[in-house]
């Protein structure tokens, strides 16, 4: 009998197939059909994208966030043999069928916590772009994992550059994440209670959504990345330091007992780290740009200005104190880059607003999962009182 080397098509569910992770792992898919394949793909809002990424992958589902975009996607997508469905709870399930080989968890925010939740339990590989879902429940999150024998592959270009200079599992003394710096690395605290969000919108080096970009320029996304590095490598807090690195060519580093340091460089394209997730264990090759030394002959490093950016230290703060602090710390954030966007406070406010959260919330040491749930609750009630009752 003549022996089958087809490869199977690796069916993959998009959490999240309109953002700046969803888009670029699409790309991904479609530069290698033989190889991957798309099973479902969901959205909050953006109902038009969603429509015209089905229409082109035609997936075995798609799924709309927002209940109110259902009649216009099922009507939309009539003519094609996809299944079409609404709400978060339809997200959350669609995860579990059997199909699915691999689930990239690229919703924003605190969303995504539940549908990756219930995708580790149904045995599904992660490939995780969704930071919230460790800062939020990292322990519970690493439990499920060992517990179904799941694999969490991390996307984040700073993570997935500590998980390959990992490969060899060699004693770690410390890890080093990278931050850009952002558009504000060098601006005075006078200068930055000035900011405006049309400006803070303005990454130098990587596109990105509004809520990530805005959490770049204050530097809460590495805070956030710093507490995902604790659960993703189980790390100390004394383990994990930040250094501001503005050209985004070494996306992270790892220091070995022994005093050496490995370093993964590349051009800043988020479709490496993607690829990479979806591939694990194997490289596959690419026609993406290639790093030339020539043109990046300086590298540059500086320690982050934490009386600038508090954000950073909060972050510290929550993972030092752990059980839920973390998820308040996570759900103050979104409701103070929330109110920045919208104009009614200003980008150093926000770190008032999460630092005054964190001090009136409740705290549980050891969560449950419902605790995390009114946790979460709580800490967005109590920052939005503390919104409404400002001067």
């Amino acid at each position: 009998m003549k022996e089958d080397h087809t490869i199977k098509k690796k069916q993959i569910a998009i959490l999240g197939s309109t953002g700046s992770i969803g888009k670029q792992a699409l790309e991904v898919i479609r530069a290698y059909p033989e190889r991957f394949e798309v099973y479902a793909l969901t959205a909050n809002n953006q109902v038009d994208l969603l429509i015209e990424q089905a229409r082109l992958f035609q997936p075995e589902a798609v799924i709309i966030a927002n209940k109110n975009h259902y009649g216009k996607l099922k009507e939309a997508l009539a003519d094609l043999p996809i299944k079409v469905y609404a709400g978060s709870d339809a997200i959350a399930q669609i995860v579990e069928s059997g199909p699915i080989d691999l689930v990239l968890a690229a919703m924003v925010g605190y969303s995504g916590l539940k549908p990756t939740i219930q995708a580790i339990k149904a045995g599904k590989s992660i490939a995780l772009a969704n930071k919230e879902t460790m800062v939020v429940a990292g322990e519970i999150i690493n439990a499920l994992a060992l517990e179904n024998k799941v694999s969490i592959l991390p996307v984040d270009s700073e993570h997935s550059a500590i998980f390959q200079c990992l490969e060899f599992y060699n004693p770690v003394e410390k890890i080093i994440l990278t931050a850009s710096g952002g558009p504000f690395r060098h601006f005075s605290l006078n200068e930055l209670a000035t900011v405006t969000k049309h400006q803070a919108l303005k990454h130098p080096n990587w596109e990105m959504g509004a809520k990530i970009t805005i959490d770049s320029a204050s530097m809460m996304n590495k805070g956030f990345e710093v507490i995902e590095a604790k659960w993703l490598f189980n790390l100390r807090p004394d383990q994990i330091d930040v250094v501001v690195h503005p050209q985004s060519i070494i996306h992270s580093m790892v220091q070995f007992e022994d005093g050496a340091v490995k370093a993964q460089m590349g051009l800043p394209d988020m479709k490496l780290p993607i690829l990479y997730a979806f591939s694990f264990p194997e490289r596959l090759k690419t026609n993406y740009p290639r790093l030339d030394f020539e043109t990046y002959s300086s590298l540059t490093f500086e320690k982050p200005d934490l009386k600038c950016f508090r954000n950073l230290s909060l972050a510290y703060e929550a993972m030092a104190k752990g059980g839920t602090m973390p998820c308040v710390l996570n759900a103050a954030n979104e409701v103070a880059v929330d109110a920045f966007l919208y104009e009614k406070i200003g980008f150093l406010e926000m770190s008032d607003l999460i630092d005054k959260t964190m001090q009136k919330s409740s705290f549980v040491l050891k969560p449950t999962y419902e605790d995390y749930v009114a946790s979460d609750t709580e800490a967005r009630d109590l920052a939005k009182a503390f919104l409404k009752n400002r001067n």
